[in-house]
């Protein structure tokens, strides 16, 4: 755990099988949003960090190292 991860919370790592998962399909895949419509609206209100950079593009790919930080955690992207 970073001491400037946000709220101190423990990084959750994320495993794909793939070369990389949407920032849309993340939020689903963690049980933030339902479906994928709730991501877009969810990317529009709410803090987006990938690699302490904000973005709010669902169709953001994310890759093994990258970094997403959101309200609800900090996940890191990792190969299986």
């Amino acid at each position: 755990m970073g001491k400037n991860d946000k709220n101190n919370q423990e990084n959750q790592v994320v495993a794909i099988f793939g070369d990389y998962i949407t920032l849309g399909q993340l939020l689903k895949f963690v049980h933030i949003v339902n479906e994928g419509g709730m991501a877009k609206t969810y990317l529009l209100t709410h803090k987006v960090l990938v690699n302490e950079e904000a973005d709010n593009r669902r169709g953001r790919k994310l890759r093994p190292g990258d970094k997403v930080t959101l309200d609800e955690g900090v996940f890191l992207i990792e190969r299986k």
